[in-house]
């Protein structure tokens, strides 16, 4: 992707469809007078008194409990340096965000105007009773360490500089682990650090908490090593400063054991490496250029621990692996800041998750056969659903056994529960579908790529590397239109009519007609369907030309799925190709199925599209927890509909006991556990949150998932095909560009499965 055109998407992206990245949502009803008297006048005027009379009602009656304000003067945002306040808000909405998609943590953006210590603090300290927690962030050293102090100690809220401690908390999950596979002590290791600002020296000093010595710490800035002999150092320089002869970055490289880059990128070189002891550990942070690139690095010696701070290598130190957990943690018993023995507690928290079974879940995200813990694995990985039920209890038991902590936590097991169900897996999934087919790139035919939307969703597939894109359709209008988008890079361009593809058609067309000439096929026509785009692109990938197809976007589903059914055909074993829907919601994905194929399925078809439906969900890590739907529950109403889906689910439960499923059962009583066990104990859903419905036919299946999508704007990926032989999927007329890419990532992903299955037979 050019330059230009990563600017220009990226001021669409922060400008449409609404300016910014984040939103205020009410969270109580506000549809009646009622509601309104409640929200405001005059029923506010209870809970301001009953806080009036116990200030710490604000955190019972109020957003405080869960609201953090990321603050910034903007003077030292990201690699771009002394921006300003406004130009920092990006970042500050950016941070908000990631507060809120891997904690469920609020937040307000807050960007001051002021340079000066002492205003900025006294501005800080003014409007700190509106949040539970404060992080500051992008605000320039040595500042940045008095800033940071002085909030500390007086406010009795959490504060935490994320540039310094965030990095720090991380990278040192990350040095315990590889110190522990390579058998050194923290103790007696020599360690030099790049950099001297707050992210290098927050570190430096995490790493000696750890127990790492300070006499085996050279530290190096851009004049070269910090000696004590040279002039003019901050206070936080001197605390590092060495008296060794050393006085190169080259110099100090020599029989180090630890190299931590927190500096600029392409400053160390393979020579620098190799001068370094045995089994050196390498953590080249600097973003996005790490001080050594990757291949250069790992090809310089083959007992190297190497980590960056880049998701496109292994071992990456991310912050967001840390400050979202720990204010969480912080935020839930109330601490009253954010103290050494809780940072410490994420360090080892993190460091001791590396070390257990990876989930499934997260080797599909990063197509791992099985990631384990090692020189290639010494942190978790940003995607691990595991972090948010297991930093934020190591992190509040720190405050409550430091005694900083005001509302104590009595029930963990509760509050383990009340973590994991925070948060949806809906966008998760998608940011794991995109990883995933990126994984083994496959070449994706775009059935009708002459239409502006499926073009930029092609163009998408490509720039984001998700897929290879061959964009079938008229050439001269494709090229209008990509000069138009600015999609410049090199793609397929097939027109089916032309007569470049005479040859094919041809060869197409009898491979075609041999398959069907006992079903009035003939030859000539068999040819004639080949000019036809959609039965082109089946052929290409029948005749694995490309890897996978997507198309529908402008066409009637029934004449798109006629050459489907001709020319690819159901897999072995399936009686019935069936269609399902992924809904991305609150509660996190729901499968519905079959959204678009089967009008009124039989019991033996239930079951089938039933099995077919939970192996797609195991495909992306899940388990399925399946409800069956009715109008009516477990045969309280005799009716042919009632009937087949207790003969369906009869027969999953005799042939596949382990399978989660049940039904016939109403869609509340499925959703609703109370409701549940106290009519129906003996349901196998009872203590489950269903994440598969199976329809009884396609009025109530289709009905559903076109309602969620469009009253409650509920992202839809699908439909996804189940049962054909090759990976071909077929789009709802109109659908938009993003769902397109999605379904490209489906399709890539299901490549990719079938090719798997079919090396193992």
């Amino acid at each position: 992707m050019s330059s230009n055109r990563i600017k220009r998407e990226a001021l669409i992206y922060h400008a449409k469809p609404k300016p910014g990245k984040i939103e205020v949502v009410p969270t109580k009803k506000y549809a009646t007078q009622r509601d309104l008297s409640l929200a405001y006048s005059p029923g506010v005027a209870e809970p301001c008194l009953q806080i009036e009379k116990n200030p710490d009602d604000v955190y019972k009656y109020t957003a405080k409990s869960n609201l953090v304000a990321v603050i910034s003067n903007g003077t030292a945002v990201l690699g771009l340096g002394n921006i300003g306040p406004l130009a920092s808000k990006p970042v500050m909405e950016g941070k908000g965000l990631l507060f809120k998609i891997f904690a469920d943590i609020d937040v307000f953006d807050i960007e001051v105007d002021e340079t000066d210590i002492d205003k900025f603090v006294a501005t800080v300290k003014a409007i700190a009773p509106t949040f539970g927690g404060i992080n500051l962030e992008d605000i320039k050293a040595p500042e940045a360490f008095e800033i940071e102090r002085r909030l500390k100690e007086e406010l009795d809220i959490p504060v935490m500089h994320d540039d310094q401690h965030g990095t720090a908390i991380i990278s040192t999950a990350a040095l315990k682990n590889a110190l522990e596979i390579i058998k050194k002590d923290i103790s007696k290791v020599n360690i030099v650090v790049s950099g001297a600002g707050a992210a290098a020296v927050s570190c430096t000093k995490l790493y000696i908490r750890l127990g790492a010595k300070i006499e085996n710490i050279v530290m190096t800035d851009s004049k070269g090593v910090i000696r004590t002999d040279r002039g003019n150092l901050t206070e936080s320089k001197q605390f590092f400063a060495t008296k060794k002869d050393l006085h190169t970055l080259e110099d100090a490289m020599i029989n180090a054991d630890v190299f931590i880059g927190l500096s600029k990128g392409g400053i160390v070189t393979a020579k620098m490496l190799k001068s370094m002891a045995n089994d050196p550990i390498v953590f080249a942070m600097a973003n996005p250029d790490p001080e050594i690139d990757y291949k250069t690095a790992i090809n310089s010696r083959e007992d190297l621990i190497f980590a960056t701070g880049r998701s496109d290598h292994p071992n990456q130190v991310n912050n967001v692996l840390g400050f979202p957990f720990i204010f969480r943690g912080a935020l839930d018993v109330r601490a009253t800041g954010i103290n050494e023995e809780m940072k410490m507690a994420a360090v080892h928290a993190l460091a001791n998750l590396a070390k257990e079974n990876v989930p499934e879940q997260v080797n599909i995200v990063y197509d791992e056969v099985n990631l384990t813990f090692g020189r290639d694995y010494i942190i978790p990985k940003p995607f691990d659903p595991r972090l948010i039920y297991t930093i934020p209890p190591a992190v509040a038991k720190a405050a409550m056994d430091s005694g900083i902590a005001k509302n104590p936590i009595t029930n963990w097991d509760k509050y383990e529960t009340e973590l994991m169900e925070r948060l949806g897996t809906g966008n998760k999934l998608i940011r794991q579908l995109h990883n995933r087919a990126k994984s083994n790139l496959k070449k994706i035919i775009f059935a009708e790529a002459d239409h502006l939307d499926v073009l930029k969703a092609a163009q998408i597939v490509s720039d984001e590397q998700i897929g290879i894109p061959i964009l079938m359709g008229n050439a001269e209008k494709i090229n209008e239109l990509r000069e138009e988008i600015g999609f410049d890079t090199d793609v397929t361009i097939i027109d089916p009519k032309t007569k470049e593809e005479k040859k094919r058609r041809k060869q197409f067309g009898k491979i075609y007609w041999k398959a069907r000439q006992r079903k009035g096929v003939t030859l000539l026509n068999a040819e004639k369907l080949m000019r036809e785009r959609n039965y082109f692109s089946a052929m290409m990938v029948n005749e694995n030309h490309a890897d996978c197809m997507i198309t529908g976007y402008s066409r009637n589903y029934a004449s798109i799925v006629k050459p489907m059914f001709e020319l690819i055909g159901k897999e072995e074993g399936v009686s019935r190709v069936a269609a399902c829907n992924i809904m991305l919601t609150k509660k996190g994905p729901i499968f519905l199925a079959d959204t678009t194929i089967n009008i009124n399925p039989t019991a033996e078809h239930l079951a089938k599209i039933t099995s077919m439906t939970s192996n797609l969900v195991k495909l992306f890590g899940l388990k399925p927890n399946i409800a069956m739907l009715s109008f009516s529950n477990f045969g309280s109403t005799n009716s042919e509909q009632t009937n087949k889906i207790d003969k369906a689910v009869k027969f999953i439960h005799e042939n596949h006991p382990n399978v989660i499923v049940d039904g016939p059962i109403q869609a509340d009583f499925a959703f609703n556990q109370e409701l549940l066990k106290e009519k129906f104990p003996f349901s196998k859903l009872n203590g489950k949150n269903p994440n598969v419905l199976i329809f009884p036919n396609l009025d109530a299946a289709n009905i559903t998932y076109k309602l969620m999508k469009e009253l409650y704007k509920a992202e839809s990926i699908g439909p996804i095909m189940l049962g054909f032989k090759k990976p071909v999927h077929i789009l709802q007329l109109g659908a938009s560009v993003d769902e397109m890419v999605n379904m490209a990532a489906i399709a890539a992903i299901d490549a990719q499965e079938k090719s798997r299955k079919k090396i193992s037979k």
